[in-house]
């Protein structure tokens, strides 16, 4: 493989899924808006093609322009590009963008363990099929990696999670994003419309919840 990935490869997915975990990590249990339920996550194994191919070609259903970024990359929209899910396109588009420089995007490492974690959770990756996944994805050298975790960083965290009443996670994510200077969140949660410090994109409409519910319920 040579030393420079193109976007295909930094999000290829050649190899299905095989056994879906039972497992269930409430840290990271994000709510699907349709209405007001969370949804439903199957507990028994799902079965997904034997060969995908990222559909890079395709023209994007959606614009995003860099007049609102910098974009900060949430768990679940980086979890939801790397699947078979019929909605991914809503978050595979922005990927793209991010890996081809078209937008400035910041991804704290920490979130690529939680992706890992909803993918073998959720959508039925093998630990080591969302690994490979993921590294592949660390190749992206346009991206901004948000590698520090300093002290001020974790009490700010805290802070937006006491006041706001968001999960842990989530206001670390946005303490982030205010420390970096992000304008706007991608995400498929709406807790962070909670916070006023940047813009929050919650990029599935309620129809594709309702489709991604289907989906992972079947």
């Amino acid at each position: 493989m040579s030393a420079k990935k193109t976007e295909k490869q930094l999000l290829s997915q050649r190899t299905a899924p095989t056994k879906f975990s039972t497992g269930w990590n409430s840290s990271l249990k994000k709510r699907l808006r349709t209405g007001g339920r969370r949804c439903r996550l199957p507990r028994e194994s799902i079965r997904l093609p034997t060969s995908i191919e990222t559909p890079f070609n395709e023209g994007r259903s959606n614009t995003m322009s860099n007049a609102g970024g910098p974009y900060l990359f949430d768990v679940g929209v980086i979890a939801l590009a790397h699947t078979t899910a019929p909605v991914r396109e809503a978050a595979l588009s922005y990927v793209r963008e991010a890996i081809s420089g078209e937008i400035d995007a910041v991804v704290p490492y920490p979130a690529l363990f939680g992706a890992h974690t909803v993918l073998t959770t959720y959508y039925g990756y093998s630990n080591a099929d969302a690994s490979r996944l993921l590294q592949n994805f660390l190749d992206a050298k346009r991206i901004h990696w948000y590698d520090r975790m300093p002290e001020d960083v974790v009490r700010g965290g805290f802070s937006q999670a006491g006041e706001r009443t968001v999960d842990g996670w989530d206001g670390y994510y946005a303490q982030v994003a205010i420390e970096e200077g992000v304008k706007t969140v991608l995400t498929i949660d709406d807790d962070f419309e909670r916070l006023d410090a940047f813009d929050t994109e919650v990029i599935l409409s309620p129809e594709q919840f309702a489709k991604l519910n289907r989906f992972l319920e079947n």
